[in-house]
């Protein structure tokens, strides 16, 4: 007598909710895939531009000749030192 009522059919249910997880599921792993894609376009200009400044500076180097010692004299100048009274 208790239990005479027919389960209620929520398979309808179900399935919406497989298909929201599923939907919501692909749209991260999208997500995931887009970022992805875009971090290795970053890198690849960084590396791009990290690179041609190298090569400017090592051509600005090349232009300027070669550094001299800063803030120390040569081997052989002596210099004394004298007292002021």
């Amino acid at each position: 007598m208790f239990f005479q009522e027919p389960t209620p059919d929520t398979s309808g249910y179900m399935i919406a909710g497989y298909m929201i997880a599923f939907i919501v599921m692909g749209l991260y792993v999208l997500s995931l895939y887009l970022r992805n894609r875009n971090l290795r376009q970053d890198m690849a200009m960084l590396e791009e531009m990290e690179n041609s400044t190298a090569k400017a500076q090592a051509i600005s180097e090349r232009q300027k000749g070669p550094k001299k010692p800063v803030g120390r004299k040569s081997a052989g100048t002596v210099t004394k030192r004298t007292k002021k009274k």
